[in-house]
């Protein structure tokens, strides 16, 4: 064997591995705390998507947070354009399988277009070797990603979050609490709450299926409740049958500070408006008009097709309380059924504003009674002492007052007309009677003249 023949070749796949200085997470992964601490190893872990070995990081997104680490190499995140800890989309949050199924749905309506730039990564593995490959190529040469080339879809915008989900970054659920046996109570670093059923679907989640965007449980809760929603919305909106309602309610407006203002130069071009009240604790609004057609054009024009400071509100009936009276929106606090306002009280008849009747069937508020039934006479009245009275004594007790006392007075009273306290009575405990068994007696009185033992 030659001197070269035990040389360490160089081996040309450690030439593609990864080597980053920060990685491609969102803003929820990354924490709250803007002064982040994260340990770094270059090669430390091989890729869950293309088992190739990349740059790990791994820091603590919060004091109450667990420690996360990045999971997928660079090259995979930004095939997908998501996090490289939570594997969702980097500009809307969302699962993969969402926002292809969106932009799909967008690019065959004419909408977007943003359908066919979306890449479709082989599963094999010689064809993922080849293909990150070509895309670090692509990417080193200039060219964009092509989720980056898609427009902002409104559809996607509704579905993701407007502030970041940090309790996703909890710890993991303490397996001893769930059998009843962790004895460290506040101390547990773990989350102390019951663990979902193996039968719930969001209970098996892996990696792969979220980054291939293929049987992913919360992409499929998320496009069950759009779908449900979207037939909500294509129904049209059916006003009320009772003509006195002409209140519209104006829901959605999380995440915006929309004012006054902008509603009445929403509304105003379909009628006089008579009043609008902004809730914002519930962040919804009440637009309520002068005639029940402007009402109804209002409706039937704003209905899913109204948008303020990019949030689309949601237009409906404000709907009567059951058994109550739809109140003056400019007079009440909120009489609405649906968001838990006063059932039907509150005003006056114009009859009982006048004063002309008393109250009966017609609703009006019934008059007061002009007397009143006199008070029944007191049971005992204290008396003051007698004019004679010498103080040191008991005066006598008036005529009807209290029950004489349990032990008469006289036998307390001294020479003179002095009061003294009654004698202290010796404590009875149990094991004083003597018919208990190992009982001692209390000790007999001292006779006078006798020896004390001591």
């Amino acid at each position: 064997m030659g001197e070269r023949g035990m040389q360490i070749k160089a081996d040309l796949n450690k030439e593609g591995w990864e080597s980053s200085d920060f990685p491609l997470v969102c803003e929820t992964c990354l924490g709250d705390n803007p002064y982040v601490r994260m340990t770094k190893e270059a090669a430390g872990k091989a890729c869950k998507i293309c088992d190739r070995p990349f740059t790990i990081f791994r820091w603590r997104p919060g004091a109450k947070a667990r420690f996360k680490k990045t999971e997928v190499c660079q090259t995979c995140a930004k095939m997908k354009n998501v996090c490289q800890t939570c594997v969702l989309d980097l500009t809307y949050g969302l699962p993969v399988q969402v926002r292809d199924a969106v932009l799909a749905e967008a690019a065959a309506s004419g909408e977007g277009g943003a359908a066919p730039l979306a890449l479709t990564v082989p599963q094999s593995d010689t064809n993922k070797q080849w293909f990150a490959g070509q895309h670090d190529r692509m990417v080193a040469e200039g060219h964009a990603d092509s989720y980056g080339k898609a427009q902002i879809n409104e559809k996607l915008m509704r579905l993701s979050r407007a502030q970041p989900y940090y309790k996703r970054n909890l710890p993991h659920k303490c397996t001893f609490y769930a059998k009843g046996e962790c004895t460290r109570g506040d101390r547990c670093p773990f989350l102390h709450e019951m663990p979902t059923s193996r039968n719930d679907p969001l209970a098996n989640q892996n990696i792969k299926d979220r980054f291939y965007g293929q049987d992913d449980p919360v992409a499929q809760k998320m496009l069950g409740r759009v779908a449900a929603k979207d037939a909500e919305d294509l129904a049209p909106l059916i006003p009320p049958s009772d003509p006195s309602i002409m209140t519209l309610m104006v829901g959605g407006m999380e995440g915006g500070s929309i004012t006054e203002m902008e509603l009445r130069d929403a509304f105003y071009a379909f009628g006089e408006l008579a009043s609008v009240r902004l809730i914002h604790a519930k962040f919804i609004a009440f637009v309520e008009y002068t005639t029940r057609e402007a009402a109804e054009a209002a409706a039937k024009a704003l209905h899913n097709n109204l948008t303020l400071q990019g949030l689309r509100l949601r237009v409906t009936w404000a709907t009567r309380p059951a058994g109550g009276a739809l109140a003056n929106s400019s007079t009440s606090s909120g009489s609405f059924a649906m968001y838990g306002g006063g059932g039907g009280g509150g005003s006056v008849s114009a009859a009982a504003a006048a004063g002309g009747g008393a109250g009966g069937g017609d609703g009006s508020m019934p008059s007061p009674p002009s007397t009143f039934p006199p008070l029944p006479p007191p049971q005992y009245m204290p008396a003051l002492p007698p004019s004679n009275w010498t103080p040191g004594t008991i005066p006598p007790p008036p005529p009807g007052g209290p029950p004489p006392m349990r032990h008469p007075p006289q036998q307390y009273m001294q020479q003179g007309g002095a009061l003294s306290l009654p004698p202290p009575q010796q404590p009875y405990y149990p094991s004083m009677d003597p018919q208990r068994m190992g009982a001692r007696p209390p000790p007999p009185p001292p006779t006078p003249g006798a020896p004390s033992r001591r």
